[in-house]
């Protein structure tokens, strides 16, 4: 007997509309209508205008700032549950708060596995997402997990540069398994630059382990947010004699400055996905970035999800 299939319907979330409408239309389906009203003190309170009963009930929304990114999804999360959907997959392209998944110091929170617990007590069955900042924060979610891995949409692009003289490279001692796995694809050496922090978003130091000396050199990383690592690394490497330096960040979070701190930086170009909607009024202030769209991406693996198929097949390069 075949397999039956529910029905499926996307919903956007007010902080990820442009992605939500583009996986809509590469999966093939219109957004289903949903509204977020608001109190006059600023309290939101989203509702389904259509029926989702029985139905397979996909919520696509990044849990960027502001903070009402994430209290708009539990909220969808739980309007679905109690309006009897059948299965609810809240697609979170960027998974906020994943930065805090460990106690780095004493007396701080694990703020990644607060948000799993939040999604999964809101009544998510699965969540859908891509680049963790840590791959482990899968295990803290008691629900599954569909980890969707950028590089199917980056190494194309990379590719297509024609760069003689690639090497990879991360930007800290951190971010080195993603970087010796980006590098696979084109056989290349890899570099780090090795920092120390004073604080959050501020750099004491930076050295370079490696030759970048007349390399084409691509920096890998999955959140930028003030820019200021990328920045400082693409400095150093410039220095160090390398022949061109980009930067490939799945996550443009851009925070305070890093508009203008990517302009003035050396970074020939800053590669970017579409999982946080840039900011209309600061695009003006930086013309190096460069945006590829995850919708295709997204949309095969809800249509996989809902067909029970395979999400790995997904990320053949």
């Amino acid at each position: 007997m075949p397999l039956q299939f529910n029905t499926v319907k996307l919903f956007a979330g007010s902080g990820s509309l442009e992605l939500a409408d583009k996986i809509s239309k590469s999966y093939g389906k219109p957004l289903g209508d949903a509204t977020v009203s608001e109190f006059s003190d600023g309290e939101i309170q989203p509702f389904y205008n259509e029926s989702v009963r029985g139905s397979d009930v996909f919520i696509v929304q990044s849990t960027n700032q502001p903070n009402d990114n994430l209290v708009e999804l539990l909220l969808m999360i739980d309007a679905a549950k109690r309006a009897s959907a059948h299965y609810i997959t809240a697609v979170v392209p960027y998974f906020g708060y994943a930065r805090q998944d460990r106690k780095d110091k004493p007396r701080v929170a694990i703020g990644a596995k607060l948000m799993a617990n939040l999604v999964t007590a809101a009544g998510a069955h699965r969540i859908m997402t891509m680049d963790l900042h840590a791959a482990q924060i899968q295990g803290f979610f008691d629900i599954p997990v569909d980890h969707l891995d950028g590089a199917i949409i980056f190494v194309p692009y990379i590719k297509s540069l024609n760069l003689p003289n690639l090497t990879i490279a991360s930007p800290d001692m951190g971010g080195s398994y993603r970087a010796r796995t980006f590098a696979k694809y084109f056989n290349a050496e890899v570099i780090i630059c090795d920092k120390r922090r004073k604080r959050a978003n501020e750099i004491e130091s930076m050295s370079i382990i490696g030759d970048v000396k007349g390399q084409d050199v691509v920096l890998i990383d999955d959140i930028c947010d003030t820019a200021g690592t990328l920045s400082k690394a693409a400095a150093l490497i410039m220095e160090n004699g390398a022949k061109s330096v980009r930067a490939v960040c799945t996550h443009a979070v851009l925070s305070g400055k890093a508009y203008e701190t990517i302009q003035n930086s050396a970074l020939a170009e800053m590669i970017v996905t579409d999982t946080i909607q840039l900011h209309e009024d600061k695009k003006h202030l930086c013309d190096k970035i460069k945006v590829l769209s995850t919708d295709k991406l997204f949309a095969g693996a809800i249509r996989n999800v809902n067909e029970h198929g395979s999400i790995s097949g997904l990320f053949d390069i």
